[in-house]
């Protein structure tokens, strides 16, 4: 599957969208998992890329020692723009950045850390030697990123509905992009080729998504993720027409009332 323009673009409505209805439906639980275990190493000066609306950046500021820095940078503004005026327990630093070439010095940070934005990067290879690059010794590089879409229960029956309405031409977004980078060998190998002489530590990690109802799943990915951009792409009147298909999709797998399904995704530590 091909990477196209629209994949990494978070803008418009998006970011409240994504905070709205996303960040508590996947993210927030993994927010938790992955500031503990930045914590649990007691770093005094942390870099988080690819922040979004700061789910993790809030969860950090709320954990590590109150003489912990905490940088927090996104490549969208719009995102970051939303994650400060959201704000956090304690003084942030909030700059915009580029994963590939992140505008710090060698050695600044004692970890990285990262939420579900490697599967965005271009050059995987190239963002994590920058990740290594900024990195002191002693320091870790913590990341997750989504296993298969098949393991990922909402996202699949979204991404199988909206081929429905779009047979000739399917938003493959979910699939392409978010849960397109579950394979740990290559993971492993792009980390080797951005310079990590240590293997990686991986652990699965399933969850659970909750929503008090089908809709609120299928705006989420619907019109909270670039994939709202795939589906306008095609024809911006459908979205509504969209949303409502992978509503009642989810109707059909989970009930009309409250839904609950499985997501699962691997967390990756790695030491320079």
């Amino acid at each position: 599957m091909h990477a196209v323009a629209s994949d990494r673009v978070f803008a418009g409505s998006i970011p409240p969208f994504y905070e709205r209805y996303l960040v508590p439906l996947i993210f927030a639980p993994y927010a938790v998992e992955l500031a503990s275990r930045v914590a649990q190493r007691a770093p005094a000066r942390v870099l988080e890329i690819a922040a979004g609306t700061g789910v993790v950046t809030r969860q950090l500021a709320e954990v590590l020692p109150a003489t912990a820095t905490i940088v927090a940078t996104d490549l969208n503004p719009p995102m970051l723009d939303h994650a400060a005026a959201l704000g956090t327990c304690r003084p942030v630093e909030w700059r915009q950045a580029d994963a590939q070439q992140l505008p710090f010095a060698d050695a600044t940070f004692d970890a990285v850390v990262c939420q579900f934005g490697a599967m965005f990067f271009p050059d995987k290879a190239r963002a994590f030697a920058e990740a290594k690059r900024v990195l002191r010794p002693g320091g870790a590089f913590v990341f997750n990123v989504w296993d298969h879409i098949g393991h990922n229960e909402f996202a699949d029956v979204v991404t199988a509905a909206l081929a429905e309405v779009f047979p000739d031409d399917p938003p493959r977004f979910l699939a392409r992009v978010p849960h397109g980078y579950h394979d740990t060998a290559a993971i492993a190998d792009d980390l080797a080729r951005g310079g990590f002489a240590r293997p990686p530590a991986f652990t699965t990690v399933a969850a659970r998504s909750r929503a008090d109802t089908p809709e609120l799943p299928a705006i989420a990915y619907c019109q909270g993720t670039p994939l709202r951009n795939e589906i306008e792409s095609r024809d911006p009147a459908r979205l509504a027409e969209a949303t409502a298909a992978a509503a009642a999709a989810l109707a059909r797998c989970f009930g009309t009332g409250a839904v609950d399904g499985r997501i699962q995704a691997h967390v990756v530590v790695v030491e320079p």
